[in-house]
Protein backbone atom coordinates (compact mmCIF):
# COMPACT_ATOMS: atom_id res chain seq x y z
CA UNK A 1 0.00 0.00 0.00
CA UNK A 2 1.06 3.58 -0.59
CA UNK A 3 0.56 6.39 1.92
CA UNK A 4 0.43 10.18 1.88
CA UNK A 5 0.05 12.83 4.55
CA UNK A 6 -3.44 14.17 5.16
CA UNK A 7 -3.02 17.89 4.54
CA UNK A 8 -0.32 19.30 6.83
CA UNK A 9 -1.01 16.74 9.56
CA UNK A 10 1.22 13.86 10.63
CA UNK A 11 -1.45 11.34 9.63
CA UNK A 12 -0.33 8.86 6.97
CA UNK A 13 -3.43 7.80 5.06
CA UNK A 14 -3.53 5.04 2.49
CA UNK A 15 -3.81 6.27 -1.08
CA UNK A 16 -6.74 3.88 -1.42
CA UNK A 17 -9.64 4.91 0.81
CA UNK A 18 -12.40 2.45 1.62
CA UNK A 19 -15.74 3.88 0.48
CA UNK A 20 -18.78 2.59 2.31
CA UNK A 21 -21.95 4.07 0.81
CA UNK A 22 -23.34 0.73 -0.43
CA UNK A 23 -23.38 -0.80 3.05
CA UNK A 24 -26.94 -1.04 4.29
CA UNK A 25 -28.33 -0.87 0.74
CA UNK A 26 -26.48 -3.09 -1.74
CA UNK A 27 -24.33 -4.76 0.91
CA UNK A 28 -25.29 -6.51 4.13
CA UNK A 29 -23.50 -5.99 7.42
CA UNK A 30 -21.70 -9.34 7.07
CA UNK A 31 -20.43 -8.33 3.63
CA UNK A 32 -19.32 -4.96 4.97
CA UNK A 33 -17.44 -6.66 7.84
CA UNK A 34 -15.61 -8.83 5.29
CA UNK A 35 -14.65 -5.73 3.30
CA UNK A 36 -13.39 -3.91 6.39
CA UNK A 37 -11.37 -6.89 7.60
CA UNK A 38 -9.74 -7.44 4.23
CA UNK A 39 -9.06 -3.76 3.63
CA UNK A 40 -7.31 -3.31 6.97
CA UNK A 41 -5.24 -6.45 6.40
CA UNK A 42 -4.25 -5.00 3.00
CA UNK A 43 -3.03 -1.74 4.52
CA UNK A 44 -6.09 0.39 3.75
CA UNK A 45 -6.26 2.44 6.93
CA UNK A 46 -8.45 5.30 5.63
CA UNK A 47 -12.23 4.80 5.56
CA UNK A 48 -14.89 7.26 4.43
CA UNK A 49 -18.59 7.40 5.24
CA UNK A 50 -21.36 9.98 5.82
CA UNK A 51 -24.42 10.46 7.97
CA UNK A 52 -26.52 10.38 4.78
CA UNK A 53 -25.41 6.89 3.71
CA UNK A 54 -26.56 4.35 2.49
CA UNK A 55 -26.96 5.50 -1.13
CA UNK A 56 -29.30 6.12 -2.88
CA UNK A 57 -30.32 8.28 0.09
CA UNK A 58 -33.60 7.32 1.76
CA UNK A 59 -35.27 8.30 4.99
CA UNK A 60 -35.38 4.68 6.10
CA UNK A 61 -31.68 3.99 5.49
CA UNK A 62 -29.84 7.20 6.39
CA UNK A 63 -27.28 6.48 9.09
CA UNK A 64 -27.29 2.73 8.43
CA UNK A 65 -23.76 2.73 7.01
CA UNK A 66 -22.37 4.45 10.10
CA UNK A 67 -24.20 1.92 12.28
CA UNK A 68 -22.54 -0.96 10.44
CA UNK A 69 -19.10 0.61 10.84
CA UNK A 70 -19.84 1.23 14.52
CA UNK A 71 -20.75 -2.42 14.99
CA UNK A 72 -17.44 -3.42 13.40
CA UNK A 73 -15.54 -1.02 15.68
CA UNK A 74 -17.31 -2.44 18.73
CA UNK A 75 -16.70 -6.03 17.65
CA UNK A 76 -13.15 -5.88 16.33
CA UNK A 77 -11.70 -3.42 18.88
CA UNK A 78 -9.43 -1.86 16.23
CA UNK A 79 -10.53 1.77 16.27
CA UNK A 80 -6.92 2.90 16.67
CA UNK A 81 -5.92 1.12 13.47
CA UNK A 82 -8.14 3.18 11.16
CA UNK A 83 -8.40 6.83 10.16
CA UNK A 84 -12.14 7.40 10.02
CA UNK A 85 -13.83 10.12 7.98
CA UNK A 86 -17.50 11.00 7.91
CA UNK A 87 -19.57 13.90 6.63
CA UNK A 88 -22.33 16.19 7.84
CA UNK A 89 -25.01 16.85 5.21
CA UNK A 90 -25.82 20.31 3.97
CA UNK A 91 -29.39 21.51 3.35
CA UNK A 92 -31.62 19.39 1.11
CA UNK A 93 -33.07 16.37 2.91
CA UNK A 94 -36.13 17.16 5.02
CA UNK A 95 -35.80 13.90 6.97
CA UNK A 96 -32.42 15.07 8.31
CA UNK A 97 -33.17 17.45 11.20
CA UNK A 98 -36.28 18.63 9.31
CA UNK A 99 -34.13 20.02 6.51
CA UNK A 100 -32.41 22.53 8.80
CA UNK A 101 -28.97 21.15 8.09
CA UNK A 102 -26.59 23.97 8.87
CA UNK A 103 -22.96 23.85 9.89
CA UNK A 104 -23.41 25.87 13.08
CA UNK A 105 -25.27 25.65 16.38
CA UNK A 106 -27.42 22.76 17.53
CA UNK A 107 -27.81 21.39 14.02
CA UNK A 108 -24.08 20.72 13.72
CA UNK A 109 -23.81 19.54 17.31
CA UNK A 110 -26.67 17.08 16.89
CA UNK A 111 -25.31 15.79 13.60
CA UNK A 112 -21.86 15.19 15.07
CA UNK A 113 -23.14 13.55 18.25
CA UNK A 114 -25.48 11.30 16.26
CA UNK A 115 -22.59 10.19 14.03
CA UNK A 116 -20.40 9.50 17.06
CA UNK A 117 -23.17 7.43 18.60
CA UNK A 118 -23.79 5.40 15.44
CA UNK A 119 -20.07 4.88 14.86
CA UNK A 120 -19.54 3.88 18.50
CA UNK A 121 -16.47 6.06 18.81
CA UNK A 122 -15.43 9.09 20.85
CA UNK A 123 -13.88 10.99 17.96
CA UNK A 124 -13.90 11.49 14.21
CA UNK A 125 -10.50 11.74 12.50
CA UNK A 126 -11.78 13.79 9.55
CA UNK A 127 -15.14 15.55 9.72
CA UNK A 128 -16.22 16.86 6.32
CA UNK A 129 -18.90 19.26 5.12
CA UNK A 130 -20.75 17.10 2.58
CA UNK A 131 -21.78 20.00 0.34
CA UNK A 132 -21.93 23.77 0.80
CA UNK A 133 -24.84 25.54 2.43
CA UNK A 134 -24.80 28.32 -0.14
CA UNK A 135 -26.09 27.96 -3.69
CA UNK A 136 -23.39 26.27 -5.81
CA UNK A 137 -23.32 23.91 -8.76
CA UNK A 138 -23.24 20.66 -6.80
CA UNK A 139 -22.71 17.26 -8.40
CA UNK A 140 -21.97 18.46 -11.90
CA UNK A 141 -24.78 20.96 -12.33
CA UNK A 142 -24.04 23.56 -15.00
CA UNK A 143 -25.40 27.06 -15.58
CA UNK A 144 -24.58 28.72 -12.26
CA UNK A 145 -27.23 31.12 -10.95
CA UNK A 146 -26.17 33.44 -8.18
CA UNK A 147 -28.91 33.28 -5.54
CA UNK A 148 -27.83 35.13 -2.45
CA UNK A 149 -29.74 33.56 0.39
CA UNK A 150 -29.14 33.00 4.08
CA UNK A 151 -26.14 30.77 4.71
CA UNK A 152 -23.64 30.56 7.52
CA UNK A 153 -20.47 32.42 6.70
CA UNK A 154 -17.17 30.59 6.57
CA UNK A 155 -15.82 32.13 9.77
CA UNK A 156 -18.90 31.11 11.76
CA UNK A 157 -18.57 27.55 10.50
CA UNK A 158 -14.90 27.33 11.44
CA UNK A 159 -15.57 28.78 14.89
CA UNK A 160 -18.21 26.11 15.47
CA UNK A 161 -15.96 23.32 14.24
CA UNK A 162 -13.16 24.58 16.49
CA UNK A 163 -15.38 24.06 19.51
CA UNK A 164 -15.65 20.35 18.78
CA UNK A 165 -11.97 20.04 17.93
CA UNK A 166 -11.18 21.58 21.31
CA UNK A 167 -13.53 19.04 22.92
CA UNK A 168 -11.68 16.18 21.24
CA UNK A 169 -14.67 15.01 19.22
CA UNK A 170 -13.05 15.97 15.90
CA UNK A 171 -9.36 15.76 15.03
CA UNK A 172 -9.38 17.45 11.61
CA UNK A 173 -11.87 18.95 9.19
CA UNK A 174 -12.35 18.80 5.44
CA UNK A 175 -14.57 19.84 2.54
CA UNK A 176 -16.61 17.99 -0.04
CA UNK A 177 -18.20 19.10 -3.32
CA UNK A 178 -16.63 22.50 -2.79
CA UNK A 179 -15.60 25.16 -5.30
CA UNK A 180 -12.22 26.95 -5.64
CA UNK A 181 -13.77 30.13 -4.21
CA UNK A 182 -15.06 28.29 -1.17
CA UNK A 183 -11.81 26.45 -0.54
CA UNK A 184 -9.70 29.60 -0.68
CA UNK A 185 -12.04 31.47 1.65
CA UNK A 186 -11.78 28.70 4.23
CA UNK A 187 -7.99 28.59 3.92
CA UNK A 188 -7.56 32.36 4.17
CA UNK A 189 -9.74 32.62 7.27
CA UNK A 190 -7.95 29.73 8.93
CA UNK A 191 -4.62 31.46 8.35
CA UNK A 192 -5.77 34.96 9.29
CA UNK A 193 -7.90 34.09 12.31
CA UNK A 194 -6.02 31.01 13.58
CA UNK A 195 -9.06 28.82 13.01
CA UNK A 196 -9.16 25.12 12.02
CA UNK A 197 -7.63 24.45 8.63
CA UNK A 198 -9.41 22.33 6.03
CA UNK A 199 -7.19 19.34 5.29
CA UNK A 200 -8.84 17.80 2.24
CA UNK A 201 -11.38 18.27 -0.55
CA UNK A 202 -13.58 15.30 -1.40
CA UNK A 203 -14.71 15.93 -4.96
CA UNK A 204 -15.31 13.74 -8.01
CA UNK A 205 -12.32 12.83 -10.15
CA UNK A 206 -12.02 10.15 -12.83
CA UNK A 207 -11.10 9.59 -16.47
CA UNK A 208 -14.64 10.76 -17.29
CA UNK A 209 -14.51 13.84 -15.09
CA UNK A 210 -11.19 15.66 -14.81
CA UNK A 211 -12.71 19.05 -14.05
CA UNK A 212 -10.82 19.10 -10.72
CA UNK A 213 -7.68 19.81 -12.74
CA UNK A 214 -9.04 23.12 -13.99
CA UNK A 215 -9.03 25.14 -10.78
CA UNK A 216 -8.78 23.00 -7.67
CA UNK A 217 -5.64 21.04 -8.53
CA UNK A 218 -3.41 24.12 -8.20
CA UNK A 219 -5.01 24.94 -4.86
CA UNK A 220 -4.43 21.38 -3.65
CA UNK A 221 -0.73 21.51 -4.46
CA UNK A 222 0.04 25.09 -3.42
CA UNK A 223 -2.04 25.00 -0.23
CA UNK A 224 -1.38 21.36 0.75
CA UNK A 225 -5.05 20.40 0.77
CA UNK A 226 -5.26 17.23 -1.29
CA UNK A 227 -8.20 15.75 -3.14
CA UNK A 228 -10.01 12.69 -1.87
CA UNK A 229 -11.25 11.50 -5.24
CA UNK A 230 -14.70 9.96 -5.26
CA UNK A 231 -16.32 8.03 -8.13
CA UNK A 232 -12.95 7.10 -9.68
CA UNK A 233 -14.73 4.35 -11.63
CA UNK A 234 -17.75 6.51 -12.46
CA UNK A 235 -20.14 4.14 -10.67
CA UNK A 236 -18.72 1.20 -12.59
CA UNK A 237 -18.58 2.60 -16.11
CA UNK A 238 -14.77 2.65 -16.01
CA UNK A 239 -14.67 -1.03 -15.13
CA UNK A 240 -16.06 -1.72 -18.60
CA UNK A 241 -18.96 -3.79 -17.30
CA UNK A 242 -21.62 -1.48 -18.74
CA UNK A 243 -20.26 -1.48 -22.28
CA UNK A 244 -22.70 -2.25 -25.08
CA UNK A 245 -25.61 -1.16 -22.87
CA UNK A 246 -25.15 -4.15 -20.60
CA UNK A 247 -26.29 -3.67 -17.00
CA UNK A 248 -25.37 -6.81 -15.00
CA UNK A 249 -27.96 -7.94 -12.48
CA UNK A 250 -27.67 -6.20 -9.08
CA UNK A 251 -25.12 -3.73 -10.41
CA UNK A 252 -25.52 -0.12 -9.37
CA UNK A 253 -26.90 0.96 -12.73
CA UNK A 254 -29.26 -2.00 -12.97
CA UNK A 255 -30.64 -1.28 -9.52
CA UNK A 256 -30.65 2.50 -9.40
CA UNK A 257 -30.24 3.92 -12.91
CA UNK A 258 -32.94 6.53 -12.34
CA UNK A 259 -30.93 7.95 -9.45
CA UNK A 260 -27.57 8.03 -11.28
CA UNK A 261 -28.63 8.80 -14.84
CA UNK A 262 -28.23 12.57 -14.48
CA UNK A 263 -24.49 11.98 -14.05
CA UNK A 264 -23.96 9.36 -16.71
CA UNK A 265 -26.69 9.64 -19.35
CA UNK A 266 -24.50 11.89 -21.50
CA UNK A 267 -23.76 11.98 -25.25
CA UNK A 268 -20.08 10.98 -25.26
CA UNK A 269 -20.00 8.60 -22.31
CA UNK A 270 -20.01 5.38 -24.33
CA UNK A 271 -17.46 6.68 -26.83
CA UNK A 272 -15.03 7.68 -24.10
CA UNK A 273 -15.46 4.43 -22.17
CA UNK A 274 -14.83 2.40 -25.34
CA UNK A 275 -11.59 4.28 -26.00
CA UNK A 276 -10.33 3.73 -22.46
CA UNK A 277 -11.31 0.09 -22.75
CA UNK A 278 -9.22 -0.22 -25.91
CA UNK A 279 -6.22 1.29 -24.12
CA UNK A 280 -6.51 -1.17 -21.23
CA UNK A 281 -6.72 -4.08 -23.68
CA UNK A 282 -3.82 -2.84 -25.78
CA UNK A 283 -1.51 -2.67 -22.78
CA UNK A 284 -2.92 -5.74 -21.01
CA UNK A 285 -4.23 -3.71 -18.08
CA UNK A 286 -7.29 -4.29 -15.97
CA UNK A 287 -9.55 -1.36 -16.87
CA UNK A 288 -10.59 -0.69 -13.27
CA UNK A 289 -6.99 -0.72 -12.08
CA UNK A 290 -5.86 1.53 -14.92
CA UNK A 291 -8.61 4.03 -14.08
CA UNK A 292 -7.88 4.07 -10.35
CA UNK A 293 -4.11 4.22 -10.81
CA UNK A 294 -4.44 7.22 -13.10
CA UNK A 295 -6.19 9.04 -10.26
CA UNK A 296 -3.80 7.90 -7.54
CA UNK A 297 -0.67 9.04 -9.39
CA UNK A 298 -1.81 12.68 -9.66
CA UNK A 299 0.20 15.07 -7.49
CA UNK A 300 -2.93 16.76 -6.13
CA UNK A 301 -4.49 13.50 -4.94
CA UNK A 302 -4.28 12.41 -1.30
CA UNK A 303 -6.43 9.28 -1.61
CA UNK A 304 -8.78 7.59 -4.07
CA UNK A 305 -12.09 6.43 -2.61
CA UNK A 306 -13.13 3.03 -3.92
CA UNK A 307 -16.55 1.48 -3.43
CA UNK A 308 -17.05 -2.22 -4.08
CA UNK A 309 -20.09 -4.46 -3.78
CA UNK A 310 -18.16 -7.74 -4.12
CA UNK A 311 -14.92 -8.97 -2.62
CA UNK A 312 -13.56 -9.61 -6.11
CA UNK A 313 -14.08 -5.95 -6.98
CA UNK A 314 -12.52 -4.83 -3.70
CA UNK A 315 -9.39 -6.94 -4.18
CA UNK A 316 -8.99 -5.75 -7.77
CA UNK A 317 -9.34 -2.10 -6.78
CA UNK A 318 -6.90 -2.30 -3.87
CA UNK A 319 -4.34 -4.09 -6.05
CA UNK A 320 -4.31 -1.06 -8.37
CA UNK A 321 -1.58 0.50 -6.18
CA UNK A 322 0.86 -2.03 -7.65
CA UNK A 323 0.06 -1.18 -11.27
CA UNK A 324 2.43 0.92 -13.35
CA UNK A 325 1.15 3.15 -16.14
CA UNK A 326 3.75 3.83 -18.80
CA UNK A 327 4.24 7.17 -20.49
CA UNK A 328 2.61 5.68 -23.58
CA UNK A 329 -0.51 4.75 -21.62
CA UNK A 330 -0.73 8.22 -20.07
CA UNK A 331 -0.30 9.82 -23.48
CA UNK A 332 -3.12 7.75 -24.97
CA UNK A 333 -5.40 8.49 -22.00
CA UNK A 334 -4.77 12.20 -22.42
CA UNK A 335 -5.54 11.95 -26.13
CA UNK A 336 -8.96 10.50 -25.34
CA UNK A 337 -9.58 13.39 -22.95
CA UNK A 338 -8.81 15.83 -25.78
CA UNK A 339 -11.36 14.14 -28.07
CA UNK A 340 -14.06 13.61 -25.39
CA UNK A 341 -13.31 16.18 -22.66
CA UNK A 342 -15.03 15.45 -19.36
CA UNK A 343 -18.07 13.63 -20.76
CA UNK A 344 -19.55 13.22 -17.26
CA UNK A 345 -18.86 16.46 -15.36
Amino acid sequence: MNYRKLGNTNLDVSTICLGTMTWGEQNTQNQAFEQMDYSLESGVNFWDTAELYAVPPKEETFGHTEIIIGNWIQTRKKRDKIILATKVAGPARNYLRKGKNSFVGLNLENALNDSLKRLKTDYIDLYQLHWPERNVNNFGTLGYEHKEKEWNKFEDVLINLKKFIDQGKIRYVGLSNETPWGVMNYIKLANDKKLPRMMSIQNPYSLLNRTYEIGLSEISIRENIGCLAYSPLASGYLSGKYRNNSFPKDSRMERDFDFWKYRYNTPNLDNAVDEYYKISNKYNLNMSQMSIKFCEMQEFITSVIIGATTMEQLKTDIESVNVNLSNEVIKEINNVQKIYPNPCP
